[in-house]
C-alpha cells in the first residue's frame, strides 16, 4: 500500500450535465467517497499543436490511491473529451475522521 493511501483526484468537464454524470456515478458505484463540481474556471492549453481556450467545469474527487485505475478508467468511459483530464494528487495530512470516512465510503 501507498504510503499516502487516499488522494484527490482532479478532471475537468466541458458542461454541468457531464460533470454531474461523472460525480454521481463515481460515488453512486463507491469510487469516490465525494465528488466536489466548481463551475466557472477558464482553461487555456495546447491541443493540435494550437493553443486553445475553454470555459470548463472543474471536478475535484476524493478517493483512494487503491481505487485511482478503476476512477481512470469511469472518468474514460464517461467523458466526452478523447483525452480527459486525469490527475491525482497524494492527501498528504488530514482529520483522521475524514480519511477513516473517505476508506469506509470506498470499496
Amino acid at each position: 500500500m501507498s504510503t499516502f493511501p487516499h488522494i484527490v483526484v482532479f478532471s475537468t468537464a466541458s458542461g454541468g450535465d457531464e460533470a454531474e454524470r461523472i460525480a454521481r456515478t463515481l460515488v453512486e458505484e463507491k469510487l469516490a467517497a465525494c465528488v466536489n463540481v466548481l463551475p466557472g474556471i477558464r482553461s487555456i492549453y495546447r491541443w493540435e499543436d494550437r493553443v486553445q481556450q475553454d470555459d470548463e467545469l472543474l471536478i475535484v474527487i476524493k478517493t483512494t490511491e487503491s481505487r485511482f485505475p478503476a476512477v481512470c478508467d469511469r472518468i474514460r468511459d464517461l467523458h466526452g473529451y478523447e483525452v480527459p483530464e486525469i490527475v491525482a494528487l497524494p492527501i498528504i495530512r488530514g482529520s483522521e475522521e475524514y480519511m477513516d470516512w473517505i476508506s469506509a465510503s470506498v470499496r
